[in-house]
């Protein structure tokens, strides 16, 4: 989240991101939230000047008990403190909930390099890579199923619609995926982390929307944890409330893991397949760094992924996403869209982003730098989710016969199958 003293200091730079993002309905929250939290600091003195006047009489009733004087006026005052200072503090208490309410959902700061627009259709392509092709074959969830390597209905059976059972050579592609993209990330200096599977909601909250608890997340009943929906959110929330040497910086992590989602597609090619589904699996990037090396480092894992992909051989295009299809966490957000042969369309597999200093405001992860403490910045972004590429694989690769060639950078962790037939 934006810190209050940001708000403080810089209300107009809050009031036009918010324009840009087309959230105009957040806009009064800005002159709301100054209001209150002038209320609160004239509150805050106003409990500290009682606090002193308190003690002050402490003093005077002990000067008058040595002088031999009637102490019964101060003692009466003194006694009516307390209750003042907590009505004073019980207001502001409830100050300080609404601005830490209207604070939590308030979005992060846009850079100025994303393009202003209303829906993502203005997403800005900055790149392509690859040659489209075409390809007529059934969708890739009946090719997966007519091949044996893979079955919807069972899955269905037993857990219901946005599941898979992965079977066989697949199975093991969804594997060679995974050794693959974090080979290269350990190249690179990454540290590999299998996070935990679920989190306790005030770590969570640190790490995404708060809209996402209904929309997105899993929770065990009776139970203050969630399913994680990807490594980023546990490795980002494995320093909350820690204070990092700036020598530390920055920290690169690769994590590895199943995740889980509510969403799913609910027609088309994400109704039965790999593409959008309940539970997948992912590598992700995380980088925890200095401000000042933040936007240098969000290139550097765009760059990253985009030679996972070039080396499997997907044609692909990098978009800049818009103001108003940007999520509320990121400052500044690249796709990697895929290219799909069979519905002659680009679509989205992979997403980085800068979050500046918003979820460390929300976790509290700072950076000592000599006598100072300054909030450090996340970066994340998808290596790859294996359900998507291997989609994109069986498309992009299938072959006259109808089946489909191991991409050559997959082979060596396939057990020397380059085909699935």
């Amino acid at each position: 989240m934006l810190h209050i003293s940001f708000i403080r200091e810089n209300p107009q730079l809050v009031r036009d991101s918010l324009k840009k993002r087309k959230d105009r309905e957040k806009l009064h929250w800005v002159d709301d939230l100054l209001k209150k939290d002038q209320e609160c600091r004239r509150l805050l003195a106003q409990a500290q000047e009682l606090r002193t006047r308190r003690n002050l009489a402490s003093q005077e009733i002990n000067a008058l008990q040595k002088a031999g004087k009637d102490i019964r006026g101060k003692v009466a005052e003194v006694k009516a403190i307390p209750d003042k200072i907590k009505a004073v503090e019980d207001r502001m208490a409830v100050l300080q909930e609404n601005i830490r309410h209207c604070l939590m959902r308030i979005p992060n700061i846009l850079h100025e390099s994303v393009p202003v627009g209303d829906s993502e259709k203005d997403n800005v392509v900055v790149k392509k890579w690859g040659k489209p092709g075409k390809a007529d074959m059934p969708p890739h969830g009946e090719w997966l199923e007519q091949h044996g390597q893979a079955d919807f209905s069972r899955a269905a059976k037993v857990a219901g619609a946005g599941f898979y059972y992965l079977k066989d050579k697949m199975a093991l592609l969804d594997l060679a995926l995974q050794r693959f993209a974090v080979g290269h990330l350990l190249q690179k200096g990454f540290t590999l982390i299998q996070p935990p599977l679920m989190m306790n909601r005030a770590a969570y909250e640190g790490v995404i929307d708060i809209a996402d608890f209904q929309n997105v997340m899993y929770k065990a009943q009776d139970e203050d944890l969630y399913l994680i929906a990807t490594s980023e959110h546990p490795m980002v929330a494995m320093f909350k409330d820690e204070v990092l040497e700036e020598k530390a910086l920055p920290i690169k992590l690769v994590g590895i893991s199943p995740c889980f989602r509510k969403e799913i597609g609910s027609h088309g090619v994400d109704t039965r397949g790999l593409f959008r589904v309940h539970q997948f699996n992912k590598v992700e990037q995380v980088i925890i760094c200095r401000p000042e090396d933040s936007w240098q480092l969000h290139e550097e894992i765009q760059k990253n992924t985009e030679e996972i992909v070039q080396q499997l051989g997907i044609p692909y295009r990098v978009v800049n996403i818009c103001t108003a299809d940007i999520g509320s966490i990121a400052a500044k957000k690249y796709d990697i869209e895929a290219w799909f042969p069979r519905e002659q369309a680009y679509r989205e597999i992979t997403s980085a982003s800068n979050c500046t200093s918003y979820q460390a405001v929300r976790l509290n992860i700072r950076c000592q730098k000599g006598q100072e403490r300054e909030y450090v910045h996340t970066l994340n972004n998808t290596a790859l989710a294996t359900g998507r590429i291997i989609r994109a694989i069986i498309e992009n690769f299938q072959q006259e016969d109808g089946s489909m060639q191991v991409p050559e950078a997959l082979q060596k962790y396939m057990d020397g199958i380059k085909r699935i037939e």
